[in-house]
């Protein structure tokens, strides 16, 4: 059994919506100028999977009202001072924060303002 199907516009109908169509692909030209590359939008999404973390996240929070040394950190997060010191490195490794060293102790702060500005719209976005 064969099934014939057939268009249900007429050609006149059917012109129309190509031509509109044309339009719409001219206004999308632009566009594809503008898109992340695959190899960006790879590393933005390891980005974001590493904020995936709750305890980088409060580490974050802390360190966007001021700076703080490792065992201050562990104190404010109930943590252990090998966890912290963990964590933090892998946030240095993603640039997110900074530190400098003042005798013994190591002092962390966020790595500059894109880092703030990032952490405080997401909990803004959160917020409303």
């Amino acid at each position: 059994m064969s099934v014939h199907v057939t268009n249900s516009l007429p050609q006149k109908e059917i012109t129309k919506y190509n031509q509109i169509r044309d339009i719409e692909n001219d206004n999308l030209e632009p566009l594809s100028h503008d898109i992340l590359s695959s190899e960006k939008a790879q590393r933005m999404a390891e980005f974001f999977s590493f904020l995936g973390d709750a305890n980088r996240l409060r580490i974050l929070s802390l360190l966007a009202q001021q700076e703080l040394c490792v065992s201050d950190l562990a104190a404010v997060l109930n943590m252990t001072e090998s966890a912290v010191s963990h964590q933090l490195r892998n946030l240095r490794a993603m640039r997110l924060v900074s530190y400098r060293k003042q005798g013994r102790n190591v002092f962390y702060r966020l790595h500059d303002s894109h880092v703030l500005h990032l952490y405080q719209a997401v909990a803004e976005h959160l917020d409303e």
